[in-house]
């Protein structure tokens, strides 16, 4: 199988950048360099491989699993994160809540990291703080030990406890009712109604880190309401949310007394009224 077939084959499913997906495929399963791809893909002999392993991630890819899932890692602010079907694939656009955080955070924070899946938000700002820690939250014991397997590769697991717990429970565990400098988190925030509409690549990752209720809202009022008290004592919150829900963040923020900030792309931070 030559690049330019396993490209077409791709494309021919609908898969957008297929370009760069090929070249990924061939660097990690057949042991071609980036460089050498591009400049051979380019000439009359391109890059070809009878590899299986080559073949049977371009067959997962086919069928429309995510490339992060076939490739077992994902890159997240700088860094290569390990992903599995249990947790959520890192995107691009949640390096803004890691940006703000580290500006924000004061110096020996604690903070939490609340449905921190693969850990990157969590352990990107220990990485980049390092007078910093955290305790890392999440339902599922599977994506907390991903989690855990990031925090030992990026040398930070010792500045991180992780919790495994239902933030929407009546209880929670004892660690969960301290009060840190800061409450961040990337929730569920789709509504349970548009989930079955979205791609068959995020269909593929866990619905426990996709479904955010009817509308969209119900871990952004739960949380809001339990950890108001470290915005009264002079700490944040900072969510990312959906790209039309910063009305309704805003209306949540004014229920527990608090002014907020919206971030693009996207982001809301809560701040104690001034």
């Amino acid at each position: 199988m030559t690049s330019r077939e396993a490209e077409a084959a791709l494309a021919a499913v609908g898969i957008e950048e297929a370009a760069v997906e090929t070249r990924e495929l061939f660097r990690v399963f057949a042991g071609v360099s980036p460089a050498e791809y591009l400049w051979r893909h380019r000439s009359s002999e391109p890059p070809s491989s009878d590899s299986p392993e080559l073949a049977a991630a371009l067959a997962r890819r086919l069928s429309r699993e995510p490339l992060a899932y076939i490739i077992g890692e994902a890159e997240f602010f700088g860094r290569a994160f390990r992903v599995t079907p249990d947790c959520l694939i890192p995107r691009a656009d949640t390096e803004v809540i890691v940006e703000a955080a580290i500006a924000r955070l004061p110096r020996g924070a604690r903070f939490f990291d609340l449905c921190t899946g693969s850990g990157c938000i969590g352990l990107s700002i220990l990485c980049e703080r390092p007078d910093t820690r955290a305790l890392l939250v999440d339902i599922s014991p599977a994506a907390l030990a991903v989690a855990r397997e990031n925090a030992e590769r990026l040398g930070v697991a010792d500045r991180c406890e992780l919790v495994v717990a239902d933030l929407l429970s009546d209880t929670l565990p004892e660690r969960l009712g301290e009060t840190p400098s800061a409450v961040i988190s990337n929730p569920p925030y789709i509504e349970s109604g548009v989930v079955p509409t979205l791609s068959p690549e995020v269909l593929r990752e866990p619905a426990l880190a996709l479904d955010g209720g009817g509308d969209g809202l119900v871990f952004y009022r739960r949380l809001t309401e339990r950890f108001s008290e470290t915005v009264a004592r002079g700490g944040f919150i900072l969510y990312e949310i959906g790209y039309d829900q910063g009305r309704a963040l805003e209306a949540i923020a004014r229920t527990v007394g608090m002014k907020s900030e919206l971030l693009r792309d996207y982001g809301f931070v809560f701040w104690p009224v001034c």
